[in-house]
């Protein structure tokens, strides 16, 4: 609409506009300073029907938004899952773990005693023929671990407002850090000192290889397969188990309660059957009655990107007779399990030492231990 209609518009409806109460200054009609330059009608016809003033929306003061914070909207699950790390299972190899001594120990010593001596044909005059016994008395030396845990009472009020004890997490992360260390001092000891584990005591007998397979190689899992068949799994185990016998000279059988340990990825091998539908873990069960399995034992596998401290040879498995006319083959032992020492107040901080100590693994009977590596 030009200024020139708006005005004829205005003229047009100015009876209609008075009628309403609506005024305009004087002169409008002769006043070029009253002059309009746009109207708008109420006409239907011209497109328009405006029931109220149509003044301009003001411009915000704040941010445009059509939303509350996202935290109000997020929720937060109250069971959290623990991260889980390869279980420890050395000692379960030998039956669990033993305490000797104390912290305050430095090296101890496990005696061995042997009887000695020879019979000769009797006379009533011979002196001949002598009885005695001799004693060793092998040494180990403890090593004594540490780690601390340390909290500000400002992380501790922050970690509460999401309802999550940090202490108690980190306390557990203190046990857990050293029931590791302990658990790979078991598997291999500690270099330089008297400390040895159930792989690498030097009284241990050299581990055995494994026969080569139809398929190629020695291994019974390559490239995630398992390339052994299932007589050729058994073959091995029954070459470790032969080597046992023939080292306990009468003292160890068929019959003897035995543990065979291994890393998991060998687990699954073991399910491996024959042409006659048996597999591997039925044979084992029927030759081998008094044989327990442990498997999972992460220290046994092979060096991975996962398992970085493993066998450099392959996958480790050993067979353990674990008792022998009464005595134990040996023991995992420690001298402190965990000693949790005073918690030192700071200035709005805490910290906490806890250390533990181990004799590595004490093989009493070496002779009871056979193994077979790189399968």
């Amino acid at each position: 609409m030009t200024p020139q209609e708006a005005v004829a518009t205005l003229r047009s409806d100015l009876p209609f506009l008075y009628s309403r109460g609506i005024r305009f200054g004087s002169g409008i009609e002769n006043d070029p300073a009253w002059t309009p330059r746009i109207y708008v009608s109420d006409d239907p016809d011209r497109g328009c029907a405006f029931d109220m003033a149509m003044d301009a929306l003001p411009t915000l003061t704040t941010e445009a938004n059509s939303g509350v914070p996202m935290l109000f909207t997020n929720y937060i699950d109250p069971q959290p899952y623990e991260v889980l790390f390869a279980p420890i299972k050395v000692a379960e190899a030998l039956g669990g773990e033993i305490q000797k001594g104390s912290w305050t120990d430095v090296s101890a010593m496990f005696p061995v005693d042997e009887i000695t001596g020879e019979t000769s044909s009797y006379d009533d005059y011979s002196n001949a023929g002598i009885s005695g016994a001799n004693m060793n008395w092998p040494q180990r030396e403890a090593y004594l671990l540490q780690t601390i845990i340390q909290y500000g009472e400002l992380e501790v009020a922050r970690a509460g407002l999401a309802r999550w004890n940090i202490v108690a997490s980190k306390e557990r992360a203190a046990a857990s850090n050293l029931a590791r260390f302990v658990n790979f001092a078991y598997a291999f000891g500690i270099r330089g000192l008297q400390n040895y584990g159930t792989t690498n005591d030097p009284s241990l007998s050299a581990s055995l290889l494994p026969a080569p397979k139809a398929l190629g190689g020695t291994a019974w899992i390559q490239g995630g397969v398992v390339k052994a068949s299932a007589n050729e799994i058994f073959t091995d185990i029954q070459t470790i188990i032969t080597q046992l016998i023939n080292q306990g000279d009468g003292q160890i059988d068929t019959q003897t309660p035995m543990t065979a340990v291994f890393p998991a990825v060998l687990d699954n091998a073991l399910t491996t059957t024959n042409a006659f539908n048996v597999n591997v873990m039925d044979l084992l069960k029927k030759n081998y009655p008094s044989l327990k399995l442990v498997s999972g034992v992460q220290q046994y596998g092979a060096i991975s990107a996962s398992n970085p401290q493993g066998i450099s040879g392959g996958n480790l498995f050993q067979i353990i007779a674990t008792e022998v006319a009464g005595q134990k083959a040996g023991f995992c032992g420690y001298n402190e399990k965990m000693r949790a020492h005073p918690i030192i107040r700071e200035m709005s901080a805490f910290r906490q030492k806890k250390t533990s100590g181990t004799w590595g693994a004490v093989l009493r009977m070496p002779f009871c231990i056979a193994s077979m590596y790189g399968l």
